[in-house]
Formats: structure tokens, sequence, C-alpha cells
């Protein structure tokens, strides 16, 4: 499974800061058709998410698209915009049930079926956000085998427990500890919450030290400012490697 030490998302009605993006070498590119896009203009979001699909050189980044969530009225038209364009993955924001991701997946195989490529080529990855979700992970995780990795929503996991967001987190340190346990059971990969504040670097580096810690395998960013520290996070000391391959040959 490839690296995404560092998942950076592009409003998808900005062609420019896609474009821009992709010459960043950040491990995964996330187009955006739901919260940062506003609804007059989702339309044209779904539209340049494809053109970048079939015409902008990501490069070695992988290349996802996030719809909008399953039963918004917006999620049919998000996928049939974006996945004949072939995008390595899609994002699904609002995951409370394995029903969801059934769904998505099962227009996932419609696609591949008609695009003529290998079941399983497109990726689904599932944004845990709700207390219903930590609530029913288990049965989300074992939902599809197409399912990729986790994604730890805390803004809006925080809002629907009525808790404090706060740069300590121990109001969202139940679930954030749910969701990186339950993807290591299920073997998939976990990626840490939004650092919103893209100008304070070192709270970015330590919040970042703290996923890495707790064992998540990369963190979602919102700005080219967070590649570089959060790749770096995220990426094993030399001697990590060194006393690992040490342990090995013991």
């Amino acid at each position: 499974m490839r690296s995404r030490r560092a998942l950076l998302y592009m409003p998808g009605d900005d062609l420019y800061k896609i474009n821009k993006a992709a010459t960043l070498g950040v491990d995964t590119i996330c187009m955006d058709m739901e919260d940062g896009v506003a609804i007059n203009r989702k339309e044209e979001a779904r539209a340049n998410i494809a053109h970048a699909l079939g015409s902008v050189n990501f490069g070695t980044s992988e290349k996802l698209a996030r719809i909008n969530p399953v039963g918004s009225g917006l999620d049919e038209s998000d996928l049939a915009a974006v996945l004949p364009a072939r995008p390595d993955g899609i994002v699904v924001p609002k995951v409370h049930s394995a029903a969801q991701l059934h769904w998505v997946d099962q227009q996932i195989a419609l696609s591949e079926n008609s695009l003529k490529i290998p079941s399983g080529t497109i990726g689904l990855i599932a944004i845990i956000e709700s207390a219903a979700a930590i609530m029913n992970i288990r049965e989300i995780a074992a939902s599809t085998s197409r399912l990729q990795a986790f994604i730890f929503g805390a803004e809006d996991l925080a809002g629907d427990i009525g808790a404090t967001r706060t740069h300590e987190a121990w109001e969202v340190f139940y679930a954030r500890s749910a969701v990186v346990t339950c993807a290591a059971a299920y073997r998939i990969q976990a990626i840490d919450m939004v650092f919103i504040d893209f100008r304070d670097t070192e709270g970015l580096r330590q919040e970042a030290l703290v996923g890495a810690r707790l064992g998540f395998s990369g963190k979602q960013i919102i700005h080219p400012n967070q590649v570089d520290v959060v790749q770096q996070a995220f990426t094993p000391t030399d001697e990590a490697v060194d006393h690992a391959l040490r342990l090995i040959e013991a």
C-alpha cells in the first residue's frame, strides 16, 4: 500500500491550486467537492477534478477525490463526474455505517466494469467523524475489501459530541485511539486529524509527532506550508530504521 504521510486537500473548484499541489511532491492530493466548495460551485468542482485527472501531471502523488456525503443528493453526480477520469481513490466523508460504504463500493465497481479496468483498481477511504461512526467502526472497517484507510475528522467529531476543541486534543483522544486501533486490526492505514493553524509550524510538528507515536501512518493537511513538516514527522529516523533492522536480525 502506498505511503500517505501527508494528505493535502485542495478545493476542486480552484484549478490553479490543484496544479500548484501537483508540483509539491506531497504523498496524496485530495481534490475536494465537499466542505471546501460552496454549494453553487459543486458543478465547477466536478468538472475541474475530472479535467485535472485527465490532464495534470501529478508525478508520484496519489490522486483522490472527496465526494459529498452519501445521501446528500450530491453524491451520485460527484461519482458520475469523476469516476470515468479514474482517480486512485474516492474519499467518503461523514461515514456513519457500513451501508454507506457498500453503496459507494457498488458504484465504483460498476464504473470499473464500464472502464474495463481490474476490479479494485479504484480505492476507497472513509472519514470517521461522528459518534455513530466510532460506535460502528468495526462494521465499517469490514464493509469492503476496497477500503484502504480511515481518516479521522476531529473537528466534526467534537461538534457531534458537544466537545470543545483544544490544542491538547484530550476531548477527541478516545475516538482518535479507536480509529488507529481499528485500522491496525483490519490492516488499513489511519490518517490523523487536521491541524487548522497552518502558520503554527511548531504546533503542527508536535501534533504530527504525537499522531505518529499513536500509530497513525499520516496526517491531513490544508496548506502547502504543512507538507514538509508532516512528511518529516511520519518518516522514520535513521536510528529507528537501524533499531528495526537489528530486531529483525536478532
